[in-house]
């Protein structure tokens, strides 16, 4: 029997073509192809299916079991439910569905049997009937399928076989076939050329993209230049950078060749208030620099007329993207666990370990860093550099969080998609190496991205209401990152984006000896599909998942930028009067400096230039940088009012009342959440698996049920005492950075949540959806009386979020933990949005 299963699948993979050919010859509309009930995308062919298999639904799905038939194709595992109601044949086609798995996304196939388990490979023997079938993603989902008794042996085995065989090897140029399965046929090529892009986003492709963000930023003084126009003076750059207006592209084309990969100082962002924000790569001192390039540099540095320019080093501060894989992996094997070698952490040493993996230390790291940064831009007339050895990893990080702690119009839908394109897409963020999407390079794989959606998780988690943008968007973009078929995560930069798509012209030898060493691919043939961008999300969701990616928020009023060089309207312009023109400070651990030579960044080498016409700094300039940063910090925000009262104060319960307010987040222990909806939804899955009759929760969801229901019961019992009076925040000491969290990971979990008022509107899409800090459903089943794993006297005390109680208050306690930080007593606004 197993010996006729595998001559059938061998015989099956020669079916696609024949199939693909019978169909284009017979004019079939690839619109109306209904296999065996599963709806096909133009070309994919079914290479196996199983009758009478149930699918265990995760908490997003209501929890329980989904009778249905499971298929195997060459691009995806489906599974249609019984009862699924028909889809319209004249509808576009879906990549995937709800309860679909692209084959790319599996990273390993696990079955359980009669008290066994067993990791499936394309070269495994299975030696016993499978009961269930799990998949683990790449995403961090799990998913379990059931097979019936009913149903055949040989069909079990045969779509174990098939799958297993079938889902994307760890051999390089696979990702090429992965493609062609989804949209190489003729029907999906047409049908992908004749989509149109979202008009809303700004794609940071062309000159007048760049121009359209400098009249809304009013950026007056600065221009977009076309001297990288064919990726002469950097690869990794976009065709278009933003530079002073009296700096001449003759003059600039000088500069190219003292930054790493030419990535030189360029424009980013302007604060309403007047500051500038720039990101350039660090400066090479293997190279004589001559008088007139200092002073073409200052030129940049100083071209919109700042009084003094800031360069913050990231290096120092943030995780390498060695550091962040790492601890990727760590989070990755806590959630999930693995069911192939019954390996999984103990419910009393949980939390500790999850504090081990230092996820949530990075996140924290970076949040900071671009609060020290927001306050910067908003403190004053200036220019803040953001300076990274390469500036293709961290820089796009910071400066993406910036500007939605500033910018509201970032914090919508289109205008994040916005953001992304000209941070990461158009910056050069390295997608296809960080992704490692051909698994031939694991030293270079990654997740940058992907710390850097939890770190817009944890600011959308404590301002809810400030964001248009949902939680289910952030979990839609996160699993796209995983899904190799579009063109914004599979080059490291527009060069690459421009050679695939036959965009890009014939490319000169610059003058300082760099050729054309990219190696052509078969990723650069023009027979390969069309790969649409990410943010066509009709072609992986449906309306009504859609519909939940936004919420109302109130409109932004209109962007009043401060004009170029108006220092006499500068509110805060005082605060830099200590502070002489043209000065330049490094901001690096927290601290200060003031170099006597340029380029400051970089003191001591043999080949730096030490004179210049500016004047050397003192020690003296520093302390008024430092109040003008201190000025904003957490610490000297109001106390959030009592509830019922209303906002009191430039910061109330869903932060600044002021739209062009920075956000800046509270990034004590007991703020930081772990983004549940994400990281744990298939740590249901990764545990013991048994049959519906005799399911049971995650120890972990169990305890951090029972958690929730004793503080339930304490704030019901403390309900008619009066809340305690608000306790003004004390100044805070010099030495303390800003907030400072001298009790690092003590609690890793959000405190409690001010009540939410009574009149709120609901989130736009919440049906059947529940936030992270919520309880479970009810439908959840509840723990066993006497349990072993029962959490009654477990030491654990913060865990995922605390009820949402109307009578739940927050603890005094957990904000006399930072010493000289002190923070407001709400960690965070109400339940509501």
């Amino acid at each position: 029997m197993l010996t006729g299963s595998k001559t059938t699948f061998k015989v099956r993979q020669m079916l696609p073509d024949i199939k693909e050919r019978m169909l284009s010859q017979s004019g079939v509309n690839a619109r109306s192809r209904d296999v065996f009930g599963l709806r096909c995308l133009p070309g994919e062919c079914v290479l196996q299916r199983v009758v009478m298999v149930r699918k265990k639904l995760t908490a997003r799905e209501g929890r329980g079991w989904l009778s249905g038939t499971l298929f195997c194709t060459h691009f995806r595992v489906a599974f249609v439910p019984q009862d699924s109601p028909k889809v319209d044949d004249n509808a576009d086609p879906v990549l995937l569905g709800d309860h679909d798995v692209a084959l790319a996304s599996i990273e390993k196939v696990v079955v359980v049997g009669p008290n066994r388990t067993k990791l499936v490979t394309p070269n495994s023997s299975l030696k016993f009937t499978p009961e269930e079938l799990v998949l683990y993603c790449r995403d961090m989902r799990v998913i379990c399928f059931l097979f019936d008794r009913l149903t055949p042996d040989a069909q079990v085995l045969e779509i174990t076989y098939t799958i297993a065989k079938t889902y994307q090897p760890l051999r390089p140029g696979s990702v090429l076939s992965f493609q062609n399965a989804a949209l190489g046929s003729v029907e999906m090529k047409q049908f992908l050329s004749n989509r149109r892009r979202d008009a809303q986003v700004n794609w940071f492709e062309s000159a007048s993209d760049w121009e359209q963000e400098l009249e809304r930023c009013g950026a007056t003084s600065w221009r977009v230049s076309s001297v990288n126009d064919r990726f002469e003076m950097s690869t990794s750059l976009s065709r278009f950078i933003v530079v002073p207006q009296k700096v001449l592209d003759t003059e600039l084309k000088k500069s190219f060749a003292h930054f790493n990969e030419g990535r030189i100082p360029r424009w980013c962002w302007r604060h309403p208030r007047g500051s500038d924000l720039l990101r350039m790569a660090s400066f090479q001192n293997n190279i004589y620099h001559e008088k007139d390039d200092i002073r073409n540099l200052e030129m940049v540095l100083f071209g919109c007329r700042s009084s003094l320019c800031v360069v913050v080093e990231l290096g120092e501060e943030l995780p390498s993207p060695a550091d962040v894989q790492l601890a990727l992996g760590r989070l990755r094997a806590l959630c999930l666990g693995d069911i192939s070698t019954s390996v999984s952490v103990p419910d009393d040493k949980w939390l500790s370990t999850l504090e081990s993996t230092h996820w949530l230390d990075y996140i924290r790291a970076c949040l900071r860093k671009a609060s020290e940064v927001a306050c910067l831009l908003r403190g004053g007339h200036l220019t803040v550099a953001l300076q990274e050895a390469e500036d293709r990893d961290l820089g796009c990080l910071v400066s993406s969080l910036v500007q939605l702690m500033c910018d509201p119009l970032c914090r919508t839908r289109h205008g994040f998609q916005s953001l992304v394109q000209k941070e990461w897409v158009a910056a050069g963020h390295r997608f296809c190496s960080r992704g490692n999407y051909h698994r031939d390079n694991d030293k270079e794989e990654a997740p940058v991205f992907l710390l850097f959606l939890d770190c817009v998780w944890q600011l959308w988690f404590q301002f809810p209401s400030r964001f248009q943008l949902t939680d289910e968007f952030l979990l839609a973009v996160h699993d796209s990152v995983h899904l190799p078929l579009f063109s914004t995560f599979l080059a490291n930069c527009q060069r690459e984006r421009c050679k695939r798509s036959q965009n890009l012209g014939q490319s000169y030898t610059p003058v300082n000896g760099w050729r054309d060493a990219l190696h052509p691919d078969s990723s650069s043939d023009p027979a390969d599909p069309p790969l649409p961008p990410v943010w066509d999300w009709a072609l992986q969701y449906s309306r009504e998942r859609q519909a939940r990616f936004t919420q109302p928020v109130p409109p932004a009023p209109p962007l009043q930028p401060l004009l170029n060089g108006n220092l006499n309207t500068h509110p805060d312009s005082h605060r830099m009067n200590d502070t002489p023109p043209g000065s330049v400070f490094l901001l690096s651990r927290g601290t200060f400096t003031c170099p006597a030579n340029l380029p400051p960044w970089r003191s001591g080498s043999s080949g730096v230039y030490k004179k210049s016409h500016r004047r050397a700094l003192s020690s003296e300039s520093v302390p008024g940088l430092e109040r003008l940063l201190k000025a904003w910090s957490l610490s000297e925000f109001p106390q959030n009012p009592a509830p019922g009262s209303g906002p009191q104060g430039p910061q109330g319960p869903q932060g600044p009342t002021d739209a062009y307010e920075p956000l800046l987040p509270l990034l004590m222990g007991p703020c930081m959440g772990l983004w549940r909806g994400c990281y744990l939804r298939g740590a249901l899955h990764a545990q013991a698996f048994s049959h519906p009759v005799s399911s049971l929760a995650h120890p972990v969801e169990r305890l951090a049920r029972e958690v929730q229901q004793l503080q339930a019961r304490l704030a019901q019992a403390s309900s008619p005492e009066p809340s305690p009076p608000a306790v003004t925040a004390e100044p805070r000491r010099p030495d303390a950075n800003l907030n400072q969290n001298t009790n690092n990971g003590t609690f890793l979990f959000p405190a409690s949540r001010a009540p939410a008022p009574p009149t709120a509107p609901p989130r736009a899409g919440s049906k059947n959806h529940h936030a992270p800090w919520a309880p479970p459903p009810a439908a959840a089943p509840a723990p066993r009386p006497g349990n072993k794993d029962s959490p009654g006297g477990n030491k654990h005390t913060f865990l995922f979020g605390h009820s949402s109680a109307p009578e739940a208050r927050p603890d005094p306690r957990y904000y006399q933990l930072a010493g000289a930080a002190k923070l407001p007593k709400s960690s965070g606004p109400p339940l509501s949005s």
